[in-house]
């Protein structure tokens, strides 16, 4: 019983880029042609069926060597809408675990948006709002992205403020796109001041894939200062990290807090550890590939997958 008690007093919180977790619906007003059954990709109910009941039960595993909860927050990217995230936290390996979430649609053109599941019995939302990216072409026209989302809530009593972001893509360029994911940073960076002119030492949590690592210029020089904390910066190595590509590791997904979760206080939460989710459940076993994420699709070709990004987590005690 000592042992459960202890155990009990450390809360996994974790982020995970789904993958392109569309339904089987065709949506007008989005581009998601290529997710439909009668697309090239074959995108059936049976598979996204098997990729929602493959995501819960990944979930379910975050950080349980530590814990003998499930996570009590994970931040989401790539996911369609409301119905599939709601698919999501019903689905069998979830559904006991009581959560909900918070969504709002983004104006991003593929209609893939950002979210936050949380475990009702330890977390309460207070407040949430969707934050526009706000980029534009040489032109003036606006250059649509995925919107950040932002939530205050209570933590086990304790008030934290938590973002979920999915900063602009490289598909460009990294350097020609550098600009997109600075203009991100400085736009959370921006809120974060916000928060701190209304409220004394707020507890900050900044989540998300970020599309750069933890030594890129939009983190290090527009989004870090001497009261935040990147405990990925010590996890990315030549080995390891949250997706690959071209044979090289990137760590683009990370956890950036607030260094008040470094302070011990009763009744509130201090950071434990971080970690890069990479078990081997979650990666292909064999082959060229061997050891990277086990992805849904390699291009059009279906692998039936998780994910091409490995989940990152951080443990917080809870201090009673």
């Amino acid at each position: 019983m000592e042992k459960k008690d202890t155990l009990n007093k450390y809360h996994t919180i974790a982020f995970y880029n789904l993958e392109n977790l569309f339904d089987t619906i065709d949506d007008k007003h989005k581009l998601d042609d290529d997710f439909l059954p009668e697309a090239a990709r074959n995108w059936t109910p049976k598979r996204y069926d098997k990729k929602i009941y493959k995501l819960g039960s990944a979930i379910t595993s975050f950080g349980s060597e530590d814990t003998t909860n499930v996570p009590v927050l994970i931040g989401v990217a790539e996911v369609e809408n409301k119905k599939v995230m709601n698919d999501l936290v019903s689905s069998k390996p979830l559904a006991e675990f009581k959560y909900d979430f918070v969504h709002y649609n983004s104006p991003d053109e593929r209609g893939i948006d950002v979210g936050l599941l949380y475990q009702k019995e330890h977390f309460e939302v207070i407040y949430s709002e969707s934050i526009p990216i706000l980029l534009y072409t040489e032109d003036g026209v606006r250059d649509f992205t995925r919107d950040t989302l932002y939530v205050k809530g209570l933590l086990n009593g304790e008030a934290i403020h938590v973002f979920v972001n999915h900063w602009s893509s490289r598909r460009q360029g990294a350097n020609e796109t550098s600009h997109k994911r600075i203009k991100a940073a400085q736009t959370v960076k921006s809120k974060i001041n916000e928060i701190k002119a209304a409220e004394n030492d707020p507890h900050i949590i900044i989540m998300g894939d970020f599309n750069d690592d933890p030594t890129s210029e939009s983190i290090q020089n527009h989004l870090m200062d001497t009261e935040l904390y990147n405990p990925m910066l010590k996890l990315l190595t030549i080995y390891k990290g949250s997706a690959s590509y071209r044979g090289e590791w990137n760590l683009f997904d990370q956890i950036i807090f607030s260094t008040n979760f470094f302070d011990y206080k009763k009744g509130t939460h201090s950071f434990a550890s971080a970690d890069i989710f990479d078990e081997d459940f979650l990666t292909i076993w064999k082959g060229k590939y061997k050891g990277n994420p086990f992805r849904t699709y390699a291009g059009k070709k279906y692998l039936g997958g998780y994910s091409d990004h490995f989940p990152v987590y951080i443990k917080l005690k809870f201090n009673v």
